[in-house]
C-alpha cells in the first residue's frame, strides 16, 4: 500500500467470499510466470526473483541453467562466475552467495535433490517462508498463501488485511480464504502485477472494485 493510501475499512466474511470468487473465476489456472523445467530450476527462480521481476529472472536464468544444471554443479561453483550470470538482477552479490551455499547444503545434507516440505526449504540459505511457500504452491500445488509486493498491496486495498508484515499478512489470508489458497495467490500476484498496480491502477472496470476498500483517489 502505497504512502498515499489511508487505513482502510476490513472486508466483511461475506465480501471476502465474493473476493474470492472473482479471483478463482478469473484466474481458474493461474500459474507462475517464471520459466523453469524441473525443482532446482524452480528454486533457484524463485530464489532471484525477490525484490526483481520474473521477466529479468526469465532473462538470466537460461544460461545460468545451462552453466549450473544441477545442486552438484552449482555447489562447486565459482563466486565471481556466478555473480557474472546474475549480475543484471537486484542483489547479485549476496544472491550468488546464497545461491551457492543453498547448493552446498542440498548436496551435503540432501544427497543433490532439493528437499520438497517446507520446514527442509526454509534451512537452506538464501530461503526464507515466502520463497518456500511459493515453491510449494507452484510444485506441489500445496494450499499455502505466500505474501510478496503485489499480495500485499491487493490485500490492502481489498481490505483482507491490515498487517504491517507479509508474514502476518500471509496468516490473515490464510485463516480468512482457507482453501485454493495456491491458486488465490498466484491470481493475487497477477491481479497486483497487471491491475491493481502500485502506480497507475487500472480502475476503470476493475473486476474488484466493488470490493475496494482504498479512499485513494486514481488518476485512471
Amino acid at each position: 500500500m502505497s504512502k498515499t493510501e489511508k487505513k482502510v475499512k476490513m472486508a466483511t466474511k461475506k465480501e471476502i467470499e465474493a473476493i474470492k470468487k472473482i479471483f478463482l473465476e478469473h484466474y481458474p489456472n493461474s500459474l507462475t510466470e517464471l520459466h523453469y523445467t524441473n525443482l532446482y530450476e524452480l528454486l533457484v527462480a524463485v530464489m532471484l526473483s525477490a525484490q526483481c521481476t520474473d521477466k529479468r529472472v526469465n532473462i538470466i536464468t537460461p544460461e545460468l541453467f545451462k552453466k549450473y544444471p544441477n545442486p552438484i554443479s552449482l555447489a562447486g561453483a565459482e563466486l565471481d562466475e556466478v555473480k557474472s550470470y546474475i549480475k543484471t538482477c537486484s542483489f547479485f552479490n549476496n544472491k550468488a552467495k546464497n545461491l551457492i551455499k543453498m547448493a552446498q547444503s542440498v548436496v551435503e545434507n540432501y544427497n543433490g535433490k532439493i528437499p520438497l516440505e517446507r520446514n527442509e526449504l526454509v534451512k537452506l540459505a538464501g530461503v526464507g517462508q515466502k520463497t518456500a511457500n511459493v515453491v510449494m504452491i507452484e510444485y506441489t500445488g500445496a494450499n499455502l498463501m505466500a505474501v510478496d509486493t503485489h499480495v500485499f498491496r491487493v490485500a490492502h486495498r481489498l481490505g483482507l488485511s491490515d498487517a504491517k508484515t507479509a508474514i502476518k499478512c500471509e496468516e490473515e489470508l490464510t485463516k480468512k480464504f482457507k482453501t485454493d489458497l495456491h491458486l488465490l495467490h498466484q491470481a493475487m500476484v497477477l491481479f497486483g502485477r497487471y491491475a491493481c498496480k502500485a502506480v497507475k491502477p487500472e480502475c476503470e472496470g476493475c473486476i474488484m472494485k466493488a470490493y475496494c476498500k482504498t479512499t485513494q483517489t486514481f488518476k485512471v
